[in-house]
Formats: structure tokens, sequence, C-alpha cells
């Protein structure tokens, strides 16, 4: 049911954007929306069947909101993916929008790197490149918390706020089931923290861009690093029970680790080890995954992950001058080691493949602005 609207005209509020992004299936569930929500009037739950925001001032009638009504915009200018997003974050990051050549976005450089801190090696993914950046941006005061996911024993994935060495290392490794990470900002808010870090997929990297690019209030301008994990895809809870447990027998609580490098891979206890052919996870892909196009995070300062041929570390792909300088302030204080990307040209390669295959996902019809690569 659609309320009969007399809202005002030329103001792209609540209403449009459940109609151009929730009901057309293209919201990612990145819940950027409800940070930016200045009247606290959106939601958002962590389970199978939501990962949606929606309003709770009339369960019966889901694209009214009051506040729209009266000519609130900030959901719309917080969304990553309502109309024109990919260009207006385009435009703030880097100047221009993308070329259709540039596959994976705009960058400065690429390379592999890891962190020269064992034990950080040992307890992040890939190498702990992420885990050194927010220890360090913590340790030199570039951020006071960062915004990032825990599980519990369960590995069930939650939003979580990391204001000291101790919680980013806690906070270390992959989940494969989906967090909006930006819903932490409201534990920051709380403790009046003004500079963050926020580290998620594509889908919640661009959230900064475009809140800074359309003037969404303070979640954006707080935001001070964005670190995009390379995704292509998360499952719903779902793969825990009716295919890990059903099919090969190991139980959620027993995991110990995921990694996917072209199978998925889990470890667990009793020493058990388990490759599962990607192909068999299909079915539980999170429906906010199917029409992202975006797998190399393009609207992060710094995008990452583990799609190399050498073990222990993660392809480095450095898109922006904040980046540029977090990184080599690591590398020359010896935080970090590197290796040409020459040394590793299939990681490229697998990289282009990648993002070409997903932004496909995103049709014209999608949005009038944006043209998948080819």
């Amino acid at each position: 049911m659609t309320l009969p609207s007399n809202s005002i005209p030329d103001k792209p509020e609540w209403k449009h954007l459940f109609h151009e992004v929730l009901e057309p299936g293209k919201c990612t569930g990145c819940a950027a929306c409800v940070i930016a929500c200045p009247h606290d009037v959106l939601d958002y739950k962590h389970e199978d069947g939501g990962y949606l925001p929606f309003n709770i001032e009339n369960f019966s009638i889901p694209d009214f909101c009051s506040h729209g009504q009266k000519g609130c915009t900030s959901c719309t200018r917080a969304c990553p993916r309502f109309r024109d997003w990919e260009e207006d974050a385009d435009e703030q990051l880097f100047g221009r929008s993308r070329s259709k050549e540039e596959v994976f976005g705009q960058y400065e450089s690429i390379f592999l790197s890891r962190s020269t801190d064992k034990a950080i090696q040992e307890v992040g993914q890939d190498g702990g490149l992420v885990s050194s950046i927010l220890i360090y941006a913590l340790e030199n005061q570039v951020i006071e918390g960062a915004l990032v996911s825990s599980t519990d024993e369960n590995w069930v994935a939650s939003p979580s706020l990391a204001t000291s060495k101790d919680e980013i290392l806690a906070s270390a490794g992959s989940r494969y089931t989906y967090s909006a990470n930006t819903l932490a900002y409201n534990q920051a808010k709380e403790q009046k923290l003004e500079k963050l870090a926020l580290v998620g997929m594509g889908c919640q990297a661009s959230a900064p861009a475009i809140m800074q690019a359309r003037k969404a209030g303070k979640v954006g301008r707080r935001i001070e690093l964005t670190i995009g994990l390379l995704c292509s895809k998360t499952f719903t809870d779902a793969i825990f029970k009716e295919l890990i447990e059903a099919k090969y027998g190991i139980k959620r609580e027993d995991i110990l680790k995921f990694n996917i490098k072209g199978r998925f891979h889990i470890w667990a206890t009793n020493d058990r080890y388990l490759e599962i052919p990607l192909k068999e996870c299909h079915e539980f892909t999170r429906p906010g995954c199917k029409k992202c196009p975006d797998f190399a995070a393009e609207h992060a300062d710094i995008s990452t992950g583990g799609i190399v041929n050498h073990d222990g570390w993660t392809l480095t792909i450095v898109r922006t001058q904040r980046g540029r300088e977090i990184l080599e302030k690591m590398l020359n204080e010896n935080w970090l080691e590197k290796k040409n990307i020459e040394e590793d040209p299939g990681s490229v390669e697998l990289l282009i493949r990648l993002s070409t295959k997903q932004r496909k996902r995103w049709s014209q019809e999608s949005s009038p602005g944006l043209l998948p690569a080819q």
C-alpha cells in the first residue's frame, strides 16, 4: 500500500529510496541510511530475511516517512546505491568519473603487502594488513576508533566498535556472512568519537564518499579512513546448518577459521580441514549481494583482498591520497613489507576478471548514469 503523497516536489526521500532501491532488490543492506537518519525512524535487523532498512513509524505502509513528507532527504543522500551513486562517489574522491577501461576502479598504486608483526600475521587474515593499518592509525591519532565486525562463539557476525589494539585483533579474520559495520557508528557517537575508520565490503566502503559528496551530515565527516574488502558475495546464516553441518558434519561452534581461495576453506576443531566447492554455496548467497557491481571496493581509500598466489600476503590497492600517505608511513616505519605486483601478475588478472564479471550484475536499467564496464 502506498500512502497518497503530499511530499515536497524534487526532494527525494524515504519513499523514493524504498521504490528505487529496496523494491528492485538493489539495497545491499549497508545501513548507511539508518545511521544518517537524524530522526531515528529507520531500523535494521541482522538476520536471514532481514539485512534491510525499514521505517518504524507505520509498519503497514512501508514506504511512508513523515519526515520525508516534510522535506527530509538524509536517507537518500546517504545511500550508496541511490540514483547516480557511482558518479557522485567518483567525483568526490577522484574529481572525475571512472572510465570503462578502469574495470576495478581508480587507483594510485597496487602491490602485495603484509604486516611485519608475526603475531598480527598469525591472528589476521592474509598477512594482517587491515589489522596493522587500524592499529597504526589508532596509535598515531589518525583515528579514535574503527567500525568493524566481531563474532561470538557461533560465528554470528555483528557490528563492533574497536578502540584499542586488543579489540582490533579480536575483530580480525573473515566471516563471509554479513555485518553492517556502519551500525557501530552509534556506539562511536555515544562515546563522542570524532575520527573513525570504517572497514567493510564495497557496498559499505562507498557510503562515506557518498555522504560527503551529498552532504549527508556529520557521519561522513567523521570517517577519516575507509578500508574496503574485495568481495563477490556474502552468505546467509543458513549455510552453517544446511550445508556445512548437514553435508559435512562440522557444527558452527566448532569452526576456527574461514577463507575463500577458489573454494570455501574451513578449519575446525580436532584438526579438521574442509574444502567446499563454491558452486555448493551459491544457493546461500545473501539477496542483497545479487545486484552489487562492486567487487573491488572502488571507493575505499585502500582496498584489500587475499586473491594472490603468495600465502600470507594480500593484494593492496591504494586509491586515494589519504590511503597513500598512511601506507607510505607504515612502510617507512617498518610496520609493513611489500612485494611488487610484477611478482604476482596472476592476482591482477584475477582482479580484472572478477571485477568485470561482477559489474555485469548492475544493468543499464538499474541506473541510467551507470554502465557496466566490459
